[in-house]
């Protein structure tokens, strides 16, 4: 049993962009399709599926390179953890990288970038931070 299967994703998703690998497959839960979908929105990643085998639902997350086979993601982080979880208000959602980079938030009205919690005015838990 995983304490955190947020994190477990991001390290899988790490893990595979370190070892080049050109998909990797998740457990699948509804906030870890969430987060998928917008790490395709955003273009972390080359696309993703939920597949159904058995009883158990994965998600088949492809991952996308650069022209010289270097990851596009260069740093994922888990900022919210299982003992610390990290709220902030509308007004106070921290820039990656100056907006280089995206911060994954879950909010009242769904998990969004920090970029669209600030429009739509909602705070919530930051969940990670990707460059």
């Amino acid at each position: 049993m995983l304490t955190d299967p947020i994190a477990d994703m991001l390290t899988r998703i790490r893990n595979a962009f370190g070892a080049r690998h050109n998909k990797v497959e998740i457990p699948a839960s509804k906030i870890k399709v969430e987060i998928a979908r917008i790490l395709k929105q955003e273009g972390y990643i080359a696309n993703y599926r939920v597949a159904e085998e058995g009883h158990e639902k994965t998600i088949k997350v492809y991952l996308r390179y650069n022209p010289d086979h270097s990851p596009i993601v260069t740093r994922i982080e888990k900022v919210s953890k299982c003992g610390r979880r990290v709220y902030t208000a509308s007004n106070k959602i921290p820039r990656v990288i100056g907006g280089m980079g995206i911060n994954i938030l879950t909010t009242s009205q769904g998990v969004m970038t920090g970029k669209q919690a600030r429009a739509a005015g909602v705070g919530g838990e930051i969940l990670c931070n990707i460059q």
